[in-house]
């Protein structure tokens, strides 16, 4: 196990917490606000403790997958207590636990909330908030990626790359690794101040628009009206409703456009089915709705916004879906576990893995009429190796799993099934909003410590894949981490014998 390495890398993900502060700090400071102080002072802590665990760059820079998802898995708790600082802090979330639980639910961008009255928020805590969504949208490791220079001849960096990404793969955009996170994160820029700029048109607020198309950008679903996305007007909900569907297709469809292979963009088969799922399930809803409404618009633009929030798992609200009928919020929890594509912002279980899936059952059902058929699985052309399908196969069981445990764990608390079931499909899935007492007008204030530490892993889970945050509760990787510190002070011990 290479130590070293994983504290290195922490220290460069403290540090650069600390340095994206310094942009709701300076947002304290213009708008003459105290809370700025809160800021300065996580900031001073994030720098001094970056700077002190990378003050010594390793030798070894190798990185294999399991360091990389046990660097990616501590990253991400450490991002959220460092990040849930300045609220305790401040006073604005005096307790620690529900500060954590709005930092973890805004860096995995799930959008959970415990706040009854998000306006009464400060404007640097709320820039903080919503920043969050963007921060861990793309992801923080990718970012690093993106701007520090680290040894790649190993391939340490998709390593990297594989444990914090969604999906059930990661590849190169271009032949070397960094290029493709600068490329994915200058995409991901671009969209984002573009939806600022059409927000601005719709005559929104500067503030507001940033803090909006944060949300958006990282299909996150932080609020910044009580009401979520009620009471603003038509023109803002169509913009919002486009650019979450837009966020939620693999970024690879992005390169091919920008890069003039359309025709590639357009064969892939995951983004025109996650397309044809989001046009089916918006034609239901606005059926459905067409009962209850008179304006077919209306019902359209609730449909389309709704469908777009909870399949991308972004967790806006456009209306009180609570209220809706059974079979628009069946479908919606439906969408909730279907989720965006791979390689976007969006959670969920990922379209490609429910095409693989039903494409693994079909070709099952072949074999009963054909035993001596081999047939392989196909996606965009290209067939499927079987070790995709088995990760595939093993990502939905543990992912069922730790539903069932969950949903039984926050069951003691004594809520009706609906509120534990969908509390836990918004959280796993990173979505926000459930039904019932968990509802888009209610929030997640309620719950007990102990369901919300419940919650909180589960937000964590989804967000890194499972994986990464299942295999720091492994025993064999902390022996890992003992014999190799022993290892390294055998060494320094001898090194200096032989001086």
């Amino acid at each position: 196990m290479n130590n070293s390495m994983i504290i290195y890398i922490l220290g460069q993900v403290v540090r650069l917490e600390g340095i994206l502060m310094i942009i709701p700090c300076i947002t304290s400071l213009i708008y003459q606000e105290h809370e700025g102080f809160a800021f300065l002072v996580v900031i001073l802590a994030c720098v001094i403790v970056g700077t002190l665990m990378t003050i010594r760059k390793p030798s070894n820079q190798t990185i294999y997958l399991k360091e990389g998802c046990i660097a990616t898995a501590f990253s991400w708790v450490l991002l959220s207590i460092f990040g849930c600082m300045p609220f305790v802090i401040s006073g604005e979330i005096p307790s620690f636990t529900n500060a954590l639980f709005e930092t973890v639910s805004g860096l995995t961008t799930t959008g959970a909330s415990i706040l009854s009255d998000v306006e009464a928020m400060s404007h640097g805590m709320m820039f903080w908030r919503c920043f969050t969504h963007w921060i861990g949208g793309m992801g923080v490791l990718v970012f690093l990626l993106a701007i520090i220079p680290m040894n790649s001849a190993s391939g340490s960096n998709m390593n990297l790359m594989k444990a914090e990404s969604p999906g059930p793969s990661v590849g190169k955009l271009v032949p070397r690794l960094k290029h493709t996170a600068r490329i994915l994160y200058a995409i991901y820029f671009a969209m984002t101040l573009l939806e600022v700029v059409l927000l601005l048109f719709g005559r929104m607020g500067l503030f507001d628009a940033f803090c909006t198309a944060f949300g958006t950008a990282g299909t996150g679903g932080f609020g910044i009206k009580n009401d979520s996305f009620t009471s603003f007007s038509p023109y803002i909900q169509w913009v919002v409703t486009i650019f979450m569907m837009l966020f939620g297709v693999n970024f690879n469809f992005y390169y091919y456009i920008l890069y003039r292979n359309v025709r590639k963009a357009l064969s892939m088969e995951e983004v025109r089915t996650y397309f044809l799922i989001i046009l089916g399930a918006i034609g239901i809803i606005f059926v459905n709705l067409m009962q209850t409404m008179s304006n077919a618009w209306d019902a359209l633009r609730h449909a389309s916004f709704q469908v777009a929030s909870i399949i991308t798992t972004t967790g806006y609200a456009s209306a009180d879906f609570d209220q809706w009928t059974q079979t628009c919020k069946t479908v919606l929890v439906i969408l909730m576990f279907i989720g965006a594509c791979a390689g976007s912002t969006g959670g969920g279980m990922k379209v490609s893995r429910l095409i693989i899936m039903f494409k693994t059952v079909v070709k099952e059902l072949g074999s009963y009429f054909h035993p001596k058929n081999i047939k392989k699985i196909k996606m965009d052309g290209k067939p499927v190796e079987h070790e995709v399908v088995r990760a595939v196969n093993v990502y939905f069981i543990t992912l069922m799993g730790i539903f069932t445990i969950s949903v039984f764990l926050v069951s003691f608390e004594g809520r009706d099934l609906v509120t534990n079931f969908t509390a836990v499909a918004a959280c796993l899935n990173n979505i926000g909003p459930g039904l019932s007492q968990v509802g888009p007008t209610q929030n997640f204030g309620m719950l007990t410590g102990f369901s919300k530490y419940v919650l909180m892993f589960d937000m964590l889970a989804g967000r890194l894949e499972l994986f990464p945050l299942l295999l720091i509760f492994n025993p064999g990787v902390y022996r890992d981490m003992i014999m190799g510190a022993v290892r390294y002070v055998k060494r320094k011990i001898a090194a200096r014998r032989v001086s």
